[in-house]
């Protein structure tokens, strides 16, 4: 399918959302006359307390290893460049696409899987902690900026692809946890977990029809998100030096690329064999979603983006061999990234920073800031663990580990 996927501008397609029609915002508000409702979306996300933050939360590395690896911020831009691209081929909204791409980690705890695993330990008697879940509260209730409510007031069609980009959430279904683990799972479990009581009660409020699929434009950003880590930890682990480039080359599809890379460029350096490797990864996972993405659209040929929503399948995917080199790559990457002892020691470190203040904050919330402690100090165990949880999934690394010093010393 070489050159069929030029990136013009076009009319957007039937099964596009449209954001003159939105179905609106919890708070209504009169239209802006230079901006519409997806872009005033994205705007009010990047100029969030909680998009800032981002810098400095771990992707897999923490930022004190060095400069130059991914944080949440530089993961989250990434996305959002691949989601526009998606959505651009697919002739569907880009703005809504990168909204709810810029969106995605917006509920990530510091130190990254290691944080997130600690923190849901912790939240485990309390009905447990959700990222996602995490994110929607976030901008629907922790960020604190607008003078007639709560949140950033963002349109149905952002809170939905939010909710449900990778698939549909069911009330007393269970959720897919996200890949990869810190933990690997155990043999014969399921890699799920019970749908967020937020999620759940949230949606009794403004229906964000779980049942069904989300837009085209999230599922775009879904897409986005696992081509961007593959591709970015494959950078990070490559100059980490936690594998090799033969190491990685056991995995036929990399294998494959390098060898192209290698024919066309003898001699090349180190380096620019990486990027020149990780640049031809992500651009075959994109263009390999945008035609798979096509075929289903033309056989699904659904006349609005409701239709897309009722599909009964997702309809931005790879195609079956490119969805094996996905599951080569992640397998490859957990066991020779993510279970590598130079990171596991740093994650164990990070998950033991979480599990000492959560306990702490939690039978002591005066340690917390006023606002916070304010909060939680007259308040029942579960909906205390949820104020402090919501304390502890905003810090960033460093604030983690200043709060760890000034509550314990040392």
């Amino acid at each position: 399918m070489k050159g069929a996927h030029v990136a013009i501008r076009g009319p957007l397609a039937a099964y596009a959302s449209d954001a003159a029609h939105s179905r609106g915002r919890l708070y209504a508000e009169a239209p802006s006359p230079t901006r519409s409702e997806f872009q005033r979306d994205r705007d009010r996300i990047i100029h969030c307390t909680a998009f800032r933050r981002l810098a400095h939360k771990t992707q897999v590395f923490v930022p004190l290893d060095g400069d130059h690896f991914r944080t949440r911020l530089t993961h989250t831009i990434e996305v959002g460049q691949i989601a526009r691209a998606l959505a651009r081929a697919l002739l569907v909204d880009e703005d809504l696409a990168e909204a709810v791409a810029l969106a995605h980690d917006l509920g990530h705890t510091p130190f990254g899987h290691a944080g997130e695993g600690a923190l849901e330990a912790c939240m485990a008697p309390y009905g447990g902690f959700d990222h996602n879940a995490q994110a929607l509260r976030v901008v629907t209730l922790l960020e604190r900026r607008y003078a007639r409510y709560d949140g950033l007031d963002l349109t149905w069609e952002t809170l939905e692809g939010i909710v449900k980009h990778n698939g549909p959430r069911l009330p007393g279904a269970r959720d897919e946890h996200p890949f990869p683990h810190l933990e690997e799972p155990a043999a014969g479990a399921t890699s799920c977990r019970p749908l967020s009581r937020y999620i759940a009660a949230f949606d009794a409020t403004f229906a964000l029809d779980l049942s069904t699929f989300a837009s085209v434009e999230a599922q775009a950003a879904a897409q986005a998100d696992d081509i961007a880590y593959i591709g970015h930890d494959i950078d990070d682990g490559l100059r980490a030096e936690l594998f090799s480039l033969d190491d990685i080359a056991r995995t036929p599809f990399i294998a494959g690329v390098l060898a192209h890379v290698r024919d066309e460029h003898p001699g090349l350096e180190r380096p620019r064999v990486i990027h020149e490797l990780v640049r031809r990864v992500i651009t075959a996972f994109v263009e390999d979603a945008i035609g798979e993405s096509l075929r289903r659209l033309a056989r699904v040929s659904p006349a609005s983006a409701d239709e897309a929503r009722r599909a009964g399948e997702a309809i931005v995917r790879l195609s079956p061999p490119m969805a094996e080199a996905e599951r080569d790559i992640k397998a490859f990457l957990f066991a020779n990234m993510y279970r590598h002892e130079k990171v596991l020691g740093v994650w164990e470190r990070a998950r033991d920073a979480i599990s000492r203040l959560f306990p702490a904050f939690f039978e002591r919330p005066e340690l917390m800031p006023a606002e916070w402690a304010a909060q939680a100090v007259a308040l029942e165990d579960a909906d205390r663990a949820v104020v402090v949880a919501d304390y502890i999934a905003g810090m960033t690394d460093r604030y983690a580990l200043n709060e760890v010093k000034r509550v314990f010393g040392g």
